[in-house]
């Protein structure tokens, strides 16, 4: 076979084991959480109630989105920090939704939770917490809105209650930590999206631009109160869990949340 020939059939091998990888790629369809509708498939836990008290209603579709409200809560907050979890927990997947802040923080909530919201992964099942637990033993992907002051307030940030993680290779317990994301002041939506490689990769992006990057998340730590000593096994790889949208005083809205399982590709 003569050099040219072989070079003409080296790049029809490419150009078919391409095609072969982008066929591939293109079964992994997308999957919507969130029905646009109602609450099916997902459970709410609110401190201090049962698994499945939707306290006043706080969280609900309108006009096609998931709204956090709390207008039904009277005169003060009162620390009812609360989730909403999706039925089906996940190991390695790509999952993206928007979200946006409107309104004012409640009366009562903690100073912090201003334009403040996330998303919960790995996160415990919540029929395994006790009413009084005000958090789930989880990684956060904390979303935080700009004040409109000029100051940088970045979005996409890590949190860890009852969790730990590692950041560049080295063991960090701080509870959260920021992104390089931009800041989004307003009320617009901003798209995010989280990869989760198990106990693995974990990368977080904003707008389409990966503004961090860790790994290795496990149990440890505090900043989770009330929980059963039999879950949190501190120093236990958080390999898979549930997914949970955040309510803890801040009204906020979610929308287009679809998952991409990659547990296939780590098999």
């Amino acid at each position: 076979m003569s050099i040219r020939n072989s070079f003409k059939s080296l790049f029809l091998f490419g150009l078919i084991n391409l095609t072969c990888v982008s066929s591939s790629f293109k079964e992994d369809e997308w999957t919507a959480l969130f029905n646009g509708k109602d609450l099916n498939n997902w459970t709410v836990k609110i401190y201090p109630y049962e698994v499945g008290n939707n306290f006043e209603n706080t969280f609900r579709v309108k006009d096609g989105v998931i709204q956090v409200n709390y207008d039904g809560y009277g005169d003060d907050y009162k620390n009812r920090f609360g989730h909403l979890y999706y039925d089906i927990p996940y190991s390695h997947y790509h999952l993206k939704l928007a979200y946006r802040f409107y309104g004012d923080l409640y009366p009562g909530a903690p100073s912090y939770t201003l334009r403040n919201s996330g998303v919960m992964f790995h996160a415990q099942d919540p029929r395994t917490m006790p009413t009084h637990q005000d958090w789930p033993i989880s990684v956060e992907m904390q979303f935080l809105g700009g004040l409109g002051d000029g100051k940088p307030r970045p979005t996409g940030n890590m949190c860890s209650p009852g969790t730990h993680i590692y950041l560049a290779d080295t063991f960090f317990p701080t509870h959260c930590v920021n992104s390089k994301s931009k800041t989004y002041d307003g009320n617009q939506w901003v798209q995010a999206e989280l990869i989760v490689l198990g106990d693995s990769i974990i990368k977080h992006i904003i707008e389409g631009d990966t503004v961090l990057t860790y790994s290795k998340p496990h149990i440890g730590g505090d900043v989770v109160n009330n929980y059963d000593p039999r879950i949190k096994i501190d120093g236990k790889a958080l390999k898979s869990g549930y997914i949970a949208l955040q309510s803890e005083g801040q009204p906020v809205e979610f929308k287009n949340i679809y998952i991409k399982d990659l547990s296939k590709r780590n098999k």
